[in-house]
Order: C-alpha cells, then structure tokens, then sequence
C-alpha cells in the first residue's frame, strides 16, 4: 500500500504557510478558534473562531499573535478580519460559569461553541494549545497556534478585542478596580484593589487571590459571590462574516446588555443559511485557576 504524500509547511509561507498547505490537500476551509481571559481573575472568558478566504484576500496585513500588537494595531485587524472572513463567530463566557465548571472546562467549551457557531461548516479545524474533539470535523491543536496559524491569530484579535471593549465597559461600571488598565488581570494594582474593596460580581472567586479577598476562602464559588441578577446571566453566542451584518463587532456596552438578556445571534456569511449555536452540556468540574 503505498503511503500519502507528505503535506509540506513552508516557511517562508510565515504564517500563512499552515493553512496553505492543508488548502493544497484539499481543506479550503480551515477554522482557527483561540481565547482570551484564561490568566484573568476578573471578566469573561471570551472565545472566536475564523475561517479566513484563501488567496490574498485572506492576507491581513500584521496579523499575528493578539498580545504582540499594540491596542491601536489590534483594533485595526479586527475591523479587516471581520470585512474579510468567510465566517467569524464569538462567544462570552460569565465568570459565573468560570466559577461554576471551571476555567479548563470553559475554554474548550467556548472553543466548541465558537466552532460549532460558524455559518460556514470547516472542513478543518486549528485551536491554540488545547485539542477540542465532538466537531465532526479533523483538527490539530498547535502550540503558540496564534503565532504561526492565520486563522487561530485572527481569531485571537477577535476574542482580545472583544473582551478588552467589554472590559472597559465594566471599569465604568466598577471604577474601584482599573478594569480599563489591567483588563482584569492579576496586577499589584489589582490585588491592592481587591485588598481595600474586596471583590464584586465580576470577579472569578475560584481563583486563590480574589475568594482569600472574599475573606470567605474555605467556602464554594457560589457561595462567595455576592448575591446580583447580574450574576447569572448566561454566555452569548455571536457571529457573522462576509455579507453579514457585523454582528460580531457588537462589544462593550451592547454586548454587555447582550450577556444580561441572554441574547444569541448567529449571523449569515458567504450567502450560506446560518447555523443554530451549538449549546454544550456539562463536561464536568474542573477547579479554576490562574496562568
């Protein structure tokens, strides 16, 4: 039996060069989903997915690796990854369900939804780091995926973009704490914050340093969190792409009051019928923590 040939990633393809080669075995679509939020203890956990066109129209000019560029860089990607993609989807995961599942739990969970929420269906699918199965479809985890994947960075501007708007929302919203700065990050700005004001609803009290600033450490999440409607509101799913809408450039505020009333949309790209979110039952339990 004679063995298939070898898919060649050529270097000089930069980052472009993963994707083009599974185009050449055939995969034209390739979906890349990572997130941002895992080493925060205040915020969501925001996840993205993107299928990028080939050619170079697929080509953004920058793209890399959301924590390598500057705000201002950021912001400008996002805007041409949303004009430019096949398909985008974002999903918001409350610290509630960080508390509740816990953090490693969530992050697949969210990379599933995000992929499972595309209105394109991916023929192949790339994740930052972690494997996530139950797609139906091939898939490789890759490590540092957002640096050497295009479609796993764009999906990293997204998923930062996303939550750094939603986190400065919440600064307004809860001043005492620098959200804006940090974007809820562990900072010596932070803890100090958390020492002198103790933690609000936003906060993940699964993580060591906010439940020791609850007072209240030796007791369930749940049990710690202050007692808010905004407690328990429910993840979104959001997303759109060429043609679409930009439903997915709904953030901050919008997106906020989006979370509240439990409002999903799945958007339409590429002249394709959307498809319904995928909502994920439960994977268990897995304790939070940080990074």
């Amino acid at each position: 039996m004679l063995s298939p040939p070898k898919t060649i990633v050529r270097r000089e393809g930069g980052i472009y060069a993963l994707e083009r080669a599974l185009q050449r075995r055939g995969f034209t679509l390739v979906a890349g989903a990572d997130e941002a939020g895992r080493g925060a203890c205040a915020g969501p956990l925001v996840a993205a997915a993107v299928v990028l066109p080939t050619g170079k129209r697929g080509e953004i000019d920058g793209l890399t690796d959301s924590k390598l560029l500057t705000a201002a860089a950021r912001e400008r990607i996002y805007a041409e990854v949303v004009k430019r993609a096949l398909a985008y989807s974002v999903v918001v995961i409350p610290p509630t369900e960080v508390d509740a599942r816990g953090l490693h739990v969530c992050n697949l969970a969210a990379m599933r939804r995000a992929l499972a929420s595309l209105a394109v269906r991916p023929e192949y699918v790339l994740t930052d780091g972690f494997a996530v199965d139950g797609l139906g479809v091939p898939g490789l985890a890759v490590w540092k995926g957002d640096q050497v994947a295009a479609c796993v960075a764009a999906a990293s501007v997204l998923a930062k973009v996303t939550r750094d708007r939603i986190m400065v929302e919440l600064d307004a919203e809860f001043p005492a704490y620098g959200f804006a700065d940090h974007k809820g990050y562990v900072t010596a700005e932070h803890n100090a914050a958390l020492a002198e004001h103790g933690p609000c609803v936003e906060h993940r009290y699964s993580y060591a340093n906010v439940a020791a600033a609850s007072g209240r450490d030796g007791s369930p999440p749940r049990a710690r969190r202050p007692v808010s409607a905004e407690s328990d509101r429910p993840s979104v799913v959001s997303s759109g792409g060429t043609g679409a809408a930009p439903v997915g450039a709904a953030t901050g505020a919008e997106a906020m009051a989006r979370v509240a009333a439990g409002w999903s949309t799945v958007g339409v790209a590429s002249e394709q019928q959307p498809r319904p979110p995928t909502w994920v039952g439960e994977d268990g339990q897995m304790k939070g923590g940080q990074r």
